[in-house]
């Protein structure tokens, strides 16, 4: 069962340079690429309608850069792991732009950082950009067409985002890397060794979204309008 070593290697969330064969980092660049070009031309349409949109555009980013970059260890796996940061930008950008947020951060770490690799960009892509953003985002929304108040939509917006990501990455790693092994038994071992470190991280990457939200309602409330969250945010 040397596979299950590889969150070792894989740096959690960053699927670290080489990891992933060849025929599979194509196959998440393809799947990534489209929803990378969906959030460009969003974002092109949406900063010619409101000028207020490149400054969340940029407050965001540096958001999601900082979150998915902060190492912390993980004495299991001997590997670190982060939080994701792509519930906020889902929230407030778009789940397609909040794409195109995660594939600038996780270019400018692997180039820059050593975090994570080009060759795993599109795999690293779709786990944070994609199903991360989109995660987060029917997350969220589903909490509001609850009725709950607007920290537990973005708490829940936070944590989905993190444990997906997560759970994305260990699907990718697990189809790559299994070998003659059960595929979902990997799949779950991978996961499994993720969790005594990446719950307590979604839980405060859920209450930090939760908490922004908040403040954001409390002192700018302009801004949630902006985005079209003023009727739901009134809880």
């Amino acid at each position: 069962m040397g596979v299950i070593l590889v969150p070792a290697n894989a740096a959690a969330m960053h699927i670290s340079e080489g990891i992933l064969p060849a025929g599979w980092a194509l196959f998440w660049f393809l799947a990534a690429a489209p929803f990378v070009a969906l959030g460009v031309r969003q974002i092109n349409r949406r900063k010619k309608i409101d000028p207020m949109y490149i400054p969340l555009l940029g407050i965001f980013g540096a958001a999601v850069f900082v979150f998915s970059c902060f190492p912390i260890p993980v004495p299991v796996a001997g590997s670190t792991a982060h939080p994701a940061g792509t519930g906020l930008s889902a929230i407030f950008l778009g789940p397609f732009a909040s794409v195109v947020i995660a594939f600038l951060s996780l270019l400018l770490q692997a180039l820059f950082l050593a975090h994570g690799g080009l060759t795993t960009l599109g795999g690293n892509t779709f786990s944070m950009g994609v199903v991360g953003s989109f995660g987060a985002f029917g997350a969220f929304l589903l909490t509001r067409r609850l009725g709950l108040p607007l920290f537990w939509c973005g708490f829940a917006a936070g944590v989905a985002a993190d444990l997906l990501t997560y759970l994305s990455t260990s699907l990718e790693l697990a189809l790559a890397l299994h070998g003659d092994h059960s595929f979902w038994g990997v799949l779950g071992q991978i996961y499994l060794a993720f969790m005594p470190t990446q719950i307590p991280l979604a839980l405060l990457e859920g209450a930090v979204t939760g908490g922004i939200l908040v403040y954001v309602r409390r002192n700018r409330p302009d801004i949630l309008r902006k985005v079209g969250l003023t009727r739901e945010a009134a809880t």
